[in-house]
């Protein structure tokens, strides 16, 4: 041990070694206490010890080149403080908004000082000196050792170099270790890259969520990419101007579909009720399992008169997945050809998303409800963008053992609790829930439903037709609530399926379960697969349900860009001045030409994958003739425009130089969603009489109690859906007891 101490008092690799030891560890104190980063299983967690080192150990490693100890000595220190600033700055920004710090907020400091109350010093607690602890005391040694140095300078003695303790090393390095540590140090980052790729694919390219990014490689590693992505698209932006948005305009507007007049505005005035169905497959509707329906109640409402539903309807998401669709949902511009809109774009880019369009042009408050990590696909910041009055991620849910999949709580739960926050939104109200269950592994324990397995040998598969169930009586259980409670008889629910569940590669697999080939009606088990019958399995589920509601099985073609028009006619929401890549499914004028984020296309007739033409009624292979080439070339030139004006859209945030008659941009530093359930509950107070909330038209008597379920955890404690957890308890505040035992809010 003192030899080894002494190595890393005398010599320059000991001294290197000694600050990355120290950053190490800092940098685990703040993963494991400050962060939140959600490491499950070994390899996580090996890969979150080890990320710190291979990227540290590379920067203090360009030391070694230096020649001057000095010099080399100084330059570690300096590396090593910055390091140290890094990881302290996003201790504190995340300690505020739980998020790390971007290059675009430094970038924007009127507003990240704004944000934080004026200065980070307001927000550090005594934890936080593990952080600057040692630093602090090596400016005590600078500050003795100069003392000394003045004091020995005027009694004209030689003055010495403040070594803290260390004795500076004027060796020379031996001529390939400064190229051998710095070679290990990239290897070492490699392997933790290599092994990150390998458990979260596509890492970089998808770019799911910042806390993924630091997870898996650091936050060195994230500063870095940050800065590139921050870059590219400042470069991108900087070449735009009002001539690029004339261009999309003019596509737009040319493409306007106008509504039926039969359907326009007949859910008018109605809350909107958005129910997102998690990797839910058009299949899965009608499916049976040894002879029981995986979705009953599904099955149930489509035949439901006031239920309007889709059976033509495809998902359209590219590597985004979840987060193109809420994007094509929100804003009926596609998702980008790499990586996630709302990830990369979702923080700085200006949006007409349907939550400001409705508030604006027809009074509606919005809110979402996501069980998860509201920085998973950055959430919390894109729905700041789109206008959102209020979110409601994982830290307003309960989340006990047992309760959560890896992607939030059990969608049982999730609906119950939700139930408590809906009931204070002013009405009428544009809420989205987000369900979870039904995501890949696809687990679900057997004390959640009894429902039986496939039986083939893909666990997957097996699991996705439980989650999926699950998921069913989940939404049965909600729909008995809102009729229950009152909310029914003025919503429109609307029910959509995000993206597919099963992949292309397991689906020879799933056929063998549904009995069929999708592209051969006479029964084929899926030994002549093709990729047609790929692209049949991405229909996805859209349902639209209302009392009064014309509904039934409407076999138009179309895809998830479409839903907003559609919505926003049905409300009685023009759209015709919009920026709207997608057409109203039930105007006569709908364009249905379905584009695929690769642009492969779909047309009622024809399926279009590269260079291969399938007929969809039989799924045969097709050779057009001259006559179908030119139909099938519009039709591709179509699918091409529109993809890469809406990627020209968001890339160079075109946006910002339109804005349609009688709309406010959207101010996204207004909103904090932090405290969503008290400015909720305060703006409830403050309409008094004339607040519209479900709560207060039951004379501030709670629905909560009309909500019933056989969630396992809610028979074992029925205050998980009553209470509020109490990481947000503070926030209810202003409700506060009446004599006669029910509850008044009164504002703060």
């Amino acid at each position: 041990m003192k030899n080894l101490i002494n190595w890393l008092r005398t010599t320059r690799l000991g001294y290197l070694c000694l600050l990355l030891i120290l950053i190490w560890l800092k940098t685990l104190f703040a993963y494991y206490v400050d962060f939140t980063l959600g490491a499950t299983g070994a390899l996580q967690q090996i890969i979150l010890f080890i990320n710190p080192l291979g990227i540290s150990a590379a920067l203090l490693s360009l030391t070694l080149y230096i020649r001057s100890p000095r010099r080399a000595y100084l330059t570690a220190g300096v590396i090593y403080l910055l390091l140290t600033v890094l990881l302290l700055v996003n201790v504190l920004y995340y300690r505020e908004f739980t998020d790390f710090m971007t290059v675009g907020t430094v970038m924007s400091v009127k507003n990240v000082s704004s944000g934080l109350g004026g200065s980070f010093v307001n927000m550090i607690i005594w934890r936080d000196a593990i952080y600057f602890i040692d630093l602090a005391l090596a400016l005590i040694a600078v500050l003795g050792y100069g003392a000394w140095n003045l004091w020995r300078f005027i009694h004209h003695q030689p003055a010495r170099w403040p070594h803290f303790g260390l004795t500076l090393d004027a060796k020379p390095l031996g001529y390939h270790v400064p190229q051998a540590v710095t070679a290990v140090s990239v290897a070492v980052f490699a392997v933790t890259m290599a092994v990150s790729e390998l458990n979260r694919p596509q890492l970089l390219t998808r770019t799911f969520d910042r806390n993924y990014i630091v997870k898996y490689l650091g936050l060195a590693p994230f500063t870095v990419y940050d800065a590139f992505q921050t870059a590219q698209n400042n470069q991108v932006r900087a070449s735009a101007d009002g001539a690029d948005m004339d261009q999309v305009l003019a596509y737009t507007k040319a493409h306007y579909a106008a509504p039926d007049p039969t359907r326009f505005g007949t859910a008018k005035g109605k809350n909107v009720i958005i129910i997102h169905l998690e990797s839910f497959q058009q299949f899965l509707i009608g499916a049976k399992i040894d002879g029981q329906e995986v979705t009953p109640f599904l099955n149930s409402l489509i035949k439901d008169q006031n239920t309007l539903s889709f059976d033509n309807f495809y998902h359209q998401v590219g590597l985004g997945k979840t987060s193109d669709a809420e994007n094509m949902l929100e804003t009926s511009t596609f998702g980008l050809s790499t990586g996630s809109l709302f990830s990369s774009l979702g923080s700085d880019n200006t949006f007409q998303g349907a939550p400001a369009l409705l508030e604006q042009y027809a009074g509606y408050t919005s809110a979402v409800f996501h069980g998860g990590e509201g920085t998973f696909w950055n959430r919390t910041n894109t729905y700041k963008s789109l206008g959102y009055d209020y979110f409601f991620d994982g830290s307003f849910y309960a989340h006990d053992s047992g309760t959560t999949t890896e992607y939030g709580i059990k969608d049982k739960l999730m609906f119950a609790e939700t139930s408590k926050y809906l009931e204070h939104l002013q009405q009428p109200f544009y809420a989205k829930i987000i369900t979870t269950t039904n995501h890949y592994p696809f687990f679900i324990t057997n004390t959640d439903t009894d429902f039986p397995d496939a039986g083939t040998d893909d666990a997957y598969i097996n699991g996705y037709f439980r989650t999926a169930h699950y998921l069913d009586a989940a939404l049965k259980e909600f729909f008995a609530y809102l009729k229950r409670s009152g909310l029914y008889d003025h919503s429109l629910i609307m029910m959509y399926g995000d993206h597919y569940g099963i992949s292309n590669d397991r689906n020879q697999t799933l056929a063998s379960v549904l009995n069929q080939s999708v592209s051969d009606p006479t029964g084929d088990t899926g030994s002549d697969w093709t990729s047609f019958d790929d692209a049949n399995l991405q229909r996805v589920p859209l349902i639209f349900h209302a009392p009064g509601l014309k509904g039934g099985i409407d076999h138009t073609y179309g895809g998830e860009i479409d839903v907003l028009p559609t919505l926003m006619h049905l409300l009685g929401v023009d759209t015709r001045q919009f920026v709207q890549f997608g057409t109203d499914l039930l105007s006569p004028a709908h364009n249905a030409v379905v584009a695929f984020r690769n642009h492969n296309f779909v047309t009622p007739q024809y399926t279009v994958l590269g260079s291969t033409v399938y007929r969809n009624s039989t799924g045969e292979v097709v050779t057009p003739d001259a006559a179908l080439k030119k139909k099938l070339a519009a039709a591709q030139q179509s699918v091409d425009d529109r993809l890469t004006l809406s990627d020209t859209l968001a890339t160079k945030n075109l946006l910002r130089f339109y804005v349609p008659s009688g709309f406010t941009p959207v101010d996204p530093t207004k909103a904090d969603f932090t405290n969503s359930l008290k400015l909720m509950l305060q703006a409830e107070a403050q309409h008094g009489a004339q607040s519209t909330s479900l709560y207060s038209r039951n004379q501030d008597e709670t629905a909560i109690g009309h909500y019933v379920t056989d969630a396992p955890e809610v028979a074992k404690d029925r205050s998980v859906i009553t209470q509020y957890p109490s990481a947000v308890a503070d926030q209810a505040t202003p409700v506060i007891p009446r004599p006669d035992g029910k509850q008044l809010i009164k504002s703060q």
